[in-house]
């Protein structure tokens, strides 16, 4: 069983040292506490969780609460967020609350009755934020992914907005004459980003807002799939579909499958996240790429940061996406 004294000698500091790093009490130099994280994460050490609790009254897990494990890009996320958690001594418990809010507040009272350190969320609803318990208690938080309203906390965000228009305009210059939009529930900020960055494309290349060629869904590869077969039932249906999740976008090219329609020919496609299908998929899918592993690298630092002093201003950090072009756009 790994000691503290064996991280000590590892590090080449005082047992004290340690104590003080992994306790966050007492003053240590930064690079001689990121060298003995560093070890502590190799040795794989673990200190005594109950009594570091008693006595910071917060044990050394942090909570990371998901809308969707199963979508590709928040499992990138939590992998960024568990290593850097590894990096500084912390433990993750996943949790995953299926975008549902009774749920999220269930995970979210664990998080309070276990002491947890900090909780990563990505919140189901902008305007139902269930994270007012976790602030009036002092627990550190951090937002992945969709902004919580009226809440003053630290965030990790992507321009969705910026994405969004990149992909209608690349559309537009593919040649398409009705872009259609599937995007996911108002409650959702990534969805209604996401929304305004395609009417902004439109609106820059002069082109009429139809209302019928936008069609909300969850954010599932069902929700995707309904969305498709609405779109195709109109008089004048789409030639090009921007779909505003890649869960979403498996259930787009199901149903342009099933109704016999061709990508790209009769229907050009991209969709929002990469994901290691994309590339493998035929027609090779055109995406708008986000930074997940970034994002979850992030937070991590931002709720140490937190946790470690609380009176800071919190920080807001924009990520860049990145449209990548494949085949699925591309007419022949």
């Amino acid at each position: 069983m790994i000691k503290i004294k064996d991280v000590a000698e590892a590090a080449g500091v005082s047992p004290a040292t340690v104590s003080r790093v992994l306790n966050g009490t007492g003053k240590v130099s930064p690079d001689r506490a990121e060298r003995v994280r560093a070890v502590v994460a190799k040795l794989g050490y673990q200190p005594f969780s109950p009594a570091r609790a008693l006595r910071r009254q917060a044990t050394d897990v942090w909570a990371v609460i998901v809308a969707d494990i199963e979508n590709p890009f928040f499992t990138l996320i939590v992998r960024g967020i568990e290593d850097g958690a590894q990096k500084r001594g912390f433990r993750v418990m996943l949790c995953n609350s299926d975008e549902d809010l009774q749920k999220e507040a269930a995970y979210i009272d664990v998080a309070l009755a276990e002491r947890m350190g900090g909780v990563v969320i990505a919140a189901a609803s902008a305007k139902q934020s269930q994270i007012g318990p976790l602030l009036e208690r002092g627990v550190p938080v951090v937002a992945i992914d969709r902004r919580p309203a009226g809440q003053s906390i630290d965030c990790v965000l992507v321009d969705n907005e910026l994405g969004a228009a990149q992909a209608t305009q690349h559309l537009i210059e593919a040649g398409a004459q009705r872009v259609a939009c599937i995007t996911g529930p108002q409650r959702v900020s990534t969805a209604n980003e996401r929304l305004a960055g395609y009417k902004k494309a439109m609106e820059t290349a002069g082109r009429a807002f139809d209302p019928a060629l936008v069609i909300r869904e969850d954010f599932r590869p069902r929700g995707g799939y309904d969305a498709t077969q609405a779109l195709y039932r109109l008089a004048e249906p789409p030639d090009a579909l921007f779909v505003a999740n890649n869960l979403m976008t498996v259930g787009a090219l199901r149903a342009l499958r099933d109704l016999g329609l061709r990508v790209p020919e009769d229907c050009m496609v991209v969709g929002f996240d990469d994901a290691p299908w994309a590339a493998l998929v035929h027609p090779p899918l055109t995406v708008v790429s986000q930074p997940a592993y970034e994002i979850g690298k992030i937070a991590a630092e931002l709720l140490f940061e937190a946790r470690e002093n609380p009176r800071r201003e919190p920080r807001e950090v924009l990520l860049q996406p990145e449209l990548i072009v494949r085949e699925s756009s591309r007419r022949r």
